[in-house]
């Protein structure tokens, strides 16, 4: 008797970190869009989606993955899943891997490898991106690959001029060990030097984690305890709100991708200090929306900081272009063009 298990064959079955994670962030947010692109263009009942949730790997989500359809096309939305493609794929199937950031920049184990020489197709959020993937794993470095910037929301009619007192910087995400690279230590590091210059400038810091006890220590230890306001988890309103009230934002990373925390202030005319060592810069284009600084340099961070904080011609110029950069190039409707664009090649 035939116990064969014949599997469906659908047209596209996506990939994708889980839209409702506990630890939702910029790869959730930008996947959800991508994923209404893709049921958009080839519909509801042509496209098949896989979630995965952290610590779920070997356990449910493969399983789950082994009940999947195979996909003519399949879109990996995060550099993990890839390791399940040989289970979903048929012998025909187009594979595209879309690179996020920090989990492309390391040498991959032997069966992601594996796994990425059936993609068709690389897509990255950013020119630096790919650039640190093809550095750790340089066998990809001819393979097909197009950068699709990513973008958030809409047009804004609401930005405010800044003029609330205090000048505040505000910083936004996870206070996390694991992701001590966005430059909270740097940061209050420079808030010594910055009041020097403007006493009364304030740092906010959204978010929380493991990381905000020894920050808030290091502020004590600093002087700057003051000057330097935790806010712990914030909602999306609170966030939109201090965002407005805020003078500019800042997070001088090490290891962004791409970094939608910017683009959300430039919707709300805020410009942003970057760092110089990631992608920050493509999306921020300094000194157009804003500066950028090596986050080693605490003098320079804080001269950067008082000129972003100080309202006037320059800043105001900052503002504008901020607004215009991201209406122009950065709104959720670019993204989705980007993207369709890109797997318009798919056969």
């Amino acid at each position: 008797m035939d116990r064969t298990i014949r599997r469906r064959v659908t047209e596209i079955l996506g990939l994708f970190p889980a839209f409702d994670s506990e630890r939702f962030g910029g790869i959730q947010m930008s996947g959800r869009d991508a994923w209404k692109s893709v049921v958009d263009g080839f519909g509801e009942a042509s496209a098949h989606i896989l979630f995965y949730k952290q610590g779920e790997f070997k356990g449910t989500t493969v399983f789950s993955a082994l009940r999947s359809p195979r996909a003519k096309r399949i879109l990996v939305w995060h550099l993990q899943l890839a390791r399940l493609v040989p289970l979903v794929a048929t012998t025909q199937s187009r594979v595209t891997v879309f690179l996020h950031g920090i989990e492309a920049w390391r040498r991959l184990d032997y069966l992601t490898r594996a796994a990425l020489r059936r993609v068709h197709l690389f897509v990255s959020n950013s020119d630096f991106t790919w650039a640190r993937f093809v550095e750790f794993n340089p066998e990809f470095a001819e393979a097909a690959h197009q950068t699709v910037h990513l973008g958030f929301g809409t047009i804004s009619n609401d930005a405010r001029t800044a003029n609330g007192s205090p000048p505040a910087v505000l910083m936004v995400g996870r206070l996390l060990r694991s992701e001590n690279y966005k430059g909270h230590k740097e940061l209050i590091g420079a808030w010594p030097l910055l009041v020097r210059s403007l006493p009364n400038a304030e740092l906010w810091i959204a978010g929380d984690g493991d990381l905000r006890p020894e920050l808030e220590q290091l502020a004590r230890s600093l002087g700057v305890q003051g000057r330097v306001r935790f806010y712990g988890h914030i909602s999306e309103f609170e966030k939109e709100q201090l965002i407005e009230q805020c003078r500019c934002l800042a997070m001088p990373s090490t290891g962004e991708g791409f970094g939608l925390v910017y683009l959300e202030a430039m919707r709300m005319g805020r410009p942003c200090l970057v760092s110089t060592l990631d992608a920050g810069q493509e999306v921020v284009n300094p000194p157009e929306a804003g500066l950028a600084v090596d986050p080693s340099d605490s003098a320079a961070m804080a001269s950067a900081l008082v000129r972003l904080l100080t309202l006037g011609p320059e800043w105001t110029a900052w503002s504008d272009q901020s607004r215009r950069r991201y209406a122009t190039k950065f709104t959720r409707e670019h993204f989705q063009e980007r993207l369709t664009s890109a797997l318009a090649g798919w056969p």
